[in-house]
Parts: structure tokens; C-alpha cells; sequence
């Protein structure tokens, strides 16, 4: 009797707050980000016994290749690099979230990986391999692990505890312009050992209320936001869109770009306005969703 087949979701990761305090004497970028995950993502499969291989599909296919540079592929060989005799497996990737969008969809695809090789293999989450593994593959992916709201900040390997937010009814917006993460902070122009004077986080504890949370939001920004709309002048329009929109509490950039959110109050305001988004900019990628 074959193993049953293993089902991880993948969320998107939004950065609420994106604070560069400078770049490191090795080259990498010093953060403070605030990050929570949406409720719409991608799904990720596992065969266990197999050997190792990914099959994607979805409406993003495409755009996220799946030759040896894949994510997910990458994610299963450092696991296997790190944890002796790891059983692999035969991933499928049902590929919903756009692209280089700032909205570590790469990233959470990869942390599901993991999750399910730590599934299937009889491993804690809190493998100290597993996060290693992590960290090898990229920035965004120890955040992704858990993919729960916490503070991430070094370069994004020091996590802080996660964080009980207040549900965040959102609308997340992509034009289809896709903005490699490199690009952007490359235009930051920060040297080595340079800081950017932009300042620290402002405070975020467990159990905020709405407004409590969203106080301290306004008084944060996205340090990537000015750059990323240089580079692609339609992140204006985009951030633009959404602050016009009824009810709309903060708009704002998350990650890299070109992916942006709006906060509203209530579910049903969301939800009107990411209808009415859609109607106006039929090209968009548009999702009323949960933060949380």
C-alpha cells in the first residue's frame, strides 16, 4: 500500500512594514519587517517513497519554471544535504500567486517543502536542520516555515515570537509586472557598512486591537516603496487605486514589489473594493483576503 499523498497550503507572506536600517559588511541588507500571511496561496503536494521531482500547474505555471533552480526542488536538496538518509519524494505545485511580486510566493512554496519532507520524514518543525535548510534557500523562506505573524530582521534569519494580530480584511493587487528583488535594493545604492538613517521599527506586541495596530503601521513605511516605483512606475497607480478605495485604512507596497495591499475595517469593504478594482483594471491580479 503506497504512502498517502502529503497537502501543505503555501501562503503569501505580506510585509506590513519594511524598514532598511543599512547593509552589512557582507553585502546583505539589514531589516526590520513586521510580516503577517494572507488566506490565499498556493498548494503544495508530496508523494513520499518517490524520487525526488516537482510537476507545477496552475495559473502562474509558467512564470515559476520548474527546472533545477525551482524553490521547492532547491528547499528538498539542502534538507537532504543536512538531515542523513531524508526520505524525497514527488512534489506537485498548484501555482496560484504571481511572481517575483513581493509576495514570497517562491519562498512559501519552498517553506512547504520543508514541511512536508518533515512530515513524511518524522521531523520536528523546529529541526534546527530544517531551518538551516531554510535559510540556505533564501531570505524570506525561515519566515515561511511557520508562516505565522512575527518580526523578522538581520537579513531575515532573526525571528522574533509570533504575534496574535487582529484579523487584517485586505486587498492584495499585482499588475503583472514582475520585480526582481536584487533590482530594488540595488537601486537603494546603499554601500557596505553603509546605514540608511531611515530609523527603527516602531513597537509591535501581541494581542493589538485594530486600531492600536494600525496606529503604529502609519507611523512605519516600506523603504522599498519610492525605488520599486522607479523601476516600475505602475506600482504608483497601483498603491493610488487602492487608496481611493471606500474604506481603505493604509495602502502600502509589500516586499520588493509590485505586489500591494489596502487595510480596510470590515470583510464586506474588502471585498467592495477589490470588486470594484478588478472591474476598473480587468489585468490585474486582485484578492479580497485575511491577514493574519
Amino acid at each position: 500500500m503506497s504512502a498517502p499523498v502529503l497537502v501543505e497550503r503555501a501562503p503569501a507572506k505580506i510585509n506590513l512594514t519594511l524598514h532598511i536600517l543599512g547593509r552589512r559588511a557582507d553585502g546583505l541588507h539589514e531589516l526590520e519587517s513586521l510580516v503577517a500571511f494572507a488566506g490565499c496561496g498556493d498548494t503544495l503536494t508530496l508523494s513520499p517513497g518517490a524520487m525526488l521531482s516537482l510537476t507545477i500547474d496552475g495559473p502562474t505555471a509558467q512564470a515559476a519554471g520548474g527546472g533545477d533552480d525551482n524553490l521547492v526542488l532547491r528547499a528538498a536538496r539542502e534538507a537532504a544535504a543536512r538531515v542523513e538518509g531524508l526520505a524525497p519524494g514527488a512534489f506537485h505545485l498548484a501555482k496560484r500567486l504571481p511572481v517575483a511580486a513581493g509576495i514570497g510566493g517562491g519562498s512559501a512554496d519552498a517553506a512547504a517543502a520543508l514541511r512536508l519532507l518533515a512530515r513524511a520524514n518524522g521531523l520536528p518543525l523546529d529541526d534546527a536542520r530544517l531551518f538551516a535548510a531554510a535559510r540556505a534557500v533564501g531570505a524570506d523562506v525561515p519566515v515561511c516555515l511557520a508562516a505565522r505573524a512575527r518580526k523578522m530582521s538581520g537579513a531575515g534569519e532573526v525571528l522574533g515570537p509570533a504575534l496574535k494580530l487582529p484579523p487584517l480584511f485586505a486587498v492584495l493587487v499585482n499588475p503583472g509586472v514582475g520585480l526582481a528583488t536584487k533590482d530594488v535594493f540595488a537601486r537603494l545604492g546603499l554601500k557596505p557598512g553603509e546605514s540608511s538613517g531611515f530609523g527603527k521599527h516602531p513597537p509591535v506586541v501581541d494581542g493589538m486591537s485594530f486600531d492600536a495596530l494600525l496606529s503604529q503601521l502609519k507611523k512605519s513605511s516600506n523603504d522599498l516603496e519610492d525605488t520599486a516605483g522607479v523601476l516600475a512606475p505602475v506600482v504608483v497607480h497601483v498603491l493610488a487605486a487602492i487608496g481611493a478605495a471606500r474604506g481603505c485604512q493604509l495602502a502600502r507596497m509589500s516586499g520588493s514589489g509590485a505586489t500591494c495591499y489596502g487595510l480596510f475595517e470590515t470583510c464586506r469593504a474588502a471585498a467592495t473594493a477589490a470588486k470594484v478594482i478588478r472591474r476598473d483594471h480587468a489585468n490585474w491580479w486582485v484578492k479580497a483576503s485575511v491577514l493574519r
